[in-house]
């Protein structure tokens, strides 16, 4: 009888709903959710464990879908295993279309980044060698991976593994999914060109090497490289501004910021990424160490380098100390304070551009480029005439909407929440519990209207923090509350309710309302993950909903100087005594600004 026991902690009970086998394969697991479907664990007949991703309901009764799909999975069965996982099988034509893929039992680069911070200068050479291995196997096979980002990168023992490679185009080109404003991708991974306002602009590898530019930069440093408070200001980043590599050094950073040039043409290939950073040596024990540690790696850079047909100094010499250095073109790498050149949009038809990025390949869409630039920031000034109505008297205040600021470093605490670990489960009879629940994170729940806390960190915060949390309101009237400055009898709180945001004081077992922040008609829905953001600074508050400043509130209490974030629930005003009350938490982040 072959074992149904869930293997690793990110594999989740199935749902009442979900499907008990999907063609030959039974399902025994959720692995997640993404833009295109479900990901189920499941077992062959012969007890071997794959990954089965199912199609969206709404997609699979798309036939442009179903042929699309059809055709691409053909092309990804293709690629050859070098640092991807594998593709096993597909059924487009099933009543729920799904994909099999390998199963690799190992977390994210995204996880790992969130949980404990930037990589080691081994571990990131190694990620930076896996990835640009996957990408030359990929490529070569004809495919254009579209959505490659630290999600997708599965760090497993032996090598890195790159999966979802070629199916995002089956989704970006089906008419019942992607309206004129839609495209797939992460707005931090896409390269200029995907915003381009040209219906014909050519998605080609070079998107990739621009991600994994990004993706480097992120494992590297724990941020994107135009990291923002917003997808539009992020767009406009990539689009007008030289990237943020603080934390990178040497020839890596070079090649990094090399990989990250506005025009396609003048980025490397994914196969002269792999070749540089296998003839090279950006710090010598780092590369003997990617080496040493994950010899499959080296056999899988070694075997990508081998199909693609061109030569290249064997890993044998990269892995030695007398190791050339890692050496790019002169003039290749363009990027210092000079390298872009900002002028008035009302000044010129497109922008003026100087060093290696003024090369002509790169003006044949400048021009796009730039009408993708002012549609961004119609959107954007769209959205804040949207607030605008919401924070009219914050000008006076003094307490409007300013600059949010983002951390260079990585976050002083961050905890997914999945387990014990910085938040711990409490239970006190009458009056409330946190606990850990599968697929929910730390849930916080009261029978009776009132504060419940969760036990936390102790760390006492200096006065300026940044606080992220995604929470979910699982009953009516509950709100996810988040306390800060505060040392237990004594702090200010924010209760995120389904329709509004208060702020106010917490003093013993009085808590009173300064500021009510009304959620402008766009209510939180039952049950629907929303991030949001806390910005203290001096003497203001900023709330943000998903990136988007809800409001702001002058912090005027003298008492209140410092002190812990604590995590919990309560309820909306005037809510009736009985609940249940229930909230959940998950992938908290805590910056000390």
């Amino acid at each position: 009888m072959v074992d149904d026991a869930l293997p690793g902690e990110r594999t989740q009970p199935l749902r009442p709903r979900d499907p008990l086998t999907l063609g030959d394969y039974k399902l025994v697991g959720r692995l997640g959710e993404g833009g295109m479907g479900t990901v189920y664990l499941a077992r062959t007949a012969g007890g071997v464990l794959v990954a089965v991703k199912m199609v969206r309901a709404d997609l699979a009764h798309d036939d442009e879908f179903r042929r699309r799909f059809r055709s691409e999975v053909n092309r990804a069965r293709q690629v050859p295993p070098f640092c991807t996982a594998e593709v096993i099988d597909a059924d487009p034509d099933h009543e729920h279309p799904y994909l099999v893929v390998e199963y690799v039992d190992g977390p994210t680069l995204a996880e790992v980044v969130e949980e404990r911070g930037p990589l080691t200068s081994a571990n990131l050479h190694g990620v930076a060698i896996g990835v640009a291995t996957a990408l030359t196997a990929i490529h070569g096979a004809g495919v254009i991976h579209r959505d490659l980002k630290p999600r997708n990168v599965l760090l497993a023992p032996g090598s890195p593994k790159v999966i979802d490679f070629g199916i995002a185009r089956a989704m970006e080109a089906t008419s019942a999914n992607t309206r004129t404003d839609q495209m797939v991708g992460t707005v931090a991974y896409m390269a200029p060109e995907r915003f381009s306002s040209e219906p014909d602009t050519p998605i080609t590898p070079a998107a990739d090497v621009f991600a994994w530019a990004s993706v480097v930069a992120y494992a590297g440093t724990g941020h994107t490289p135009f990291y923002a408070d917003s997808p539009p200001a992020m767009a406009a980043r990539i689009l007008t501004q030289p990237p943020r590599l603080d934390g990178l050094t040497g020839p890596l950073r070079d090649l990094v910021g090399h990989a990250l040039e506005k025009d396609p043409a003048n980025r490397p290939s994914s196969r002269e990424l792999l070749d540089l950073l296998i003839s090279g040596k950006e710090r010598p024990a780092a590369t003997a160490a990617a080496f040493a540690d994950q010899p499959a790696l080296r056999a899988a850079a070694v075997e990508a380098q081998a199909v693609t047909g061109l030569a290249s100094t064997p890993p044998a010499e990269a892995a030695a100390e007398n190791v050339p250095t890692l050496d790019i073109p002169p003039g290749m790498v363009g990027y210092d304070e000079n390298s872009i050149i900002t002028v008035p949009i009302s000044a010129a038809p497109e922008p003026t551009l100087t060093g290696p990025q003024s090369r002509e390949p790169g003006r044949r869409w400048a021009l796009p480029v730039l009408v993708a630039f002012l549609i961004i920031a119609v959107v954007a000034g769209a959205v804040m005439l949207a607030l605008s109505q919401a924070h009219r008297g914050d000008a006076e205040a003094g307490t409007g909407p300013q600059d949010v600021p983002f951390p260079s470093t990585a976050p002083w605490i961050s905890d997914p929440l999945l387990q014990e670990a910085y938040w711990k489960a409490k239970a006190q009879p009458g009056e409330g519990e946190c606990l850990f629940a599968a697929g929910r994170g730390l849930v916080a729940r009261r029978d009776r209207s009132g504060t419940y806390k969760c036990k936390g960190p102790l760390d006492e915060f200096p006065g300026d923090v940044r606080v992220e949390a995604t929470v979910r309101l699982s009953t009516p009237a509950s709100c996810a509350t988040f306390w800060f400055r505060n040392d237990g009898s004594l702090g200010y709180q924010v209760r995120v309710c389904e329709s509004n945001v208060y702020f106010g004081v917490h003093r013993s077992n009085e808590v009173s309302v300064n500021r009510t922040m009304p959620l402008s008609g766009t209510p939180i829905a039952l049950d629907s993950p929303t991030r949001i953001t806390l910005v203290v600074r001096g003497n203001v508050l900023q709330v943000l909903r998903d990136g988007v400043q809800v409001g702001a509130s002058p912090l005027e209490d003298k008492e209140i100087v410092d002190g812990r974030v604590v995590l919990g629930v309560y309820n909306e005003r005037e809510a009736p005594v009985n609940g249940p009350y229930e909230v959940a938490f998950t992938d908290v982040k805590i910056w000390k600004l």
